[in-house]
């Protein structure tokens, strides 16, 4: 069941904090957010603001020290890790400014690879990555490694692989971080494109004022918590 008002990813009393050694670092400070389905939102926030904290709890990758995340009325933290994983591989795709490429695998192998981890009929999933990996502008390159990719191929494979399994969500944690400025507004524009195209819904975070105008709405963090 999804939320009311049409709310796709509702967050509720969000607080994170880390021990290191007897001192306890307070990194979100009670985050209230909520998601409007098919919305393109952009988070802003220096460099230590609580961005990557918030997005991994956002899509499931760590657990909050208090509070909830609901995604389509699913609580998150109310289920099993199993629930919880197996819920994130099938309805949330991620974006990393690293990339987080397996150099081992060839881009098509990549890019494949969400698909391959759901117990499912494995028919027109490699089918499927090709046609993602085309539609980056990389079909001419199924068959190379990590290695043998500049720094924007890999995130157009990143963005592939995202995509594979159709998600209702796709979280981007600077995902233009480590490119130059063209290739990086190259990433954005393929980015919407497949947003609009699938209608997906996007949460990213980002230093870059500039890249922030690119949201539909734009929200600031800062000391832990989300500024109006």
């Amino acid at each position: 069941m999804s939320e009311a008002g049409g709310d796709i990813l509702v967050a509720r009393g969000l607080r994170k904090s880390y021990t290191l050694g007897s001192q306890e670092l307070a990194v979100l400070r009670g985050i209230d957010l909520r998601v409007r389905r098919g919305e393109a939102l952009v988070i802003v926030g220096a460099s230590g603001a609580g961005k990557s904290t918030l997005l991994h709890l956002l899509g499931g990758l760590d657990a909050p020290s208090a509070g909830d995340v609901s995604l389509d009325g699913a609580s998150l933290f109310g289920m099993s890790s199993a629930a919880r994983t197996r819920l994130r591989n099938e309805q949330i795709g991620f974006v990393f400014q690293s990339y987080n490429l397996l150099p081992e695998l060839d881009a098509l192998e990549n890019v494949c690879l969400p698909a391959l981890m759901q117990p499912r009929a494995r028919d027109g999933v490699a089918e499927r990555g090709q046609e993602l990996l085309k539609a980056v502008g990389l079909g001419e390159r199924l068959e190379h490694r990590p290695s043998e990719l500049s720094g924007g191929e890999q995130q157009r494979v990143a963005v592939a692989r995202a995509l594979m399994n159709r998600p209702a969500l796709l979280l981007a944690d600077e995902p233009t971080g480590n490119l130059d400025s063209k290739t990086g507004e190259a990433i954005l524009d393929l980015l919407w494109r497949l947003r609009e195209e699938s209608g997906t819904t996007l949460v990213m975070v980002t230093h870059d004022q500039h890249v922030a105008t690119r949201g539909e709405r734009v929200l600031e963090i800062a000391d832990g918590r989300i500024m109006e």
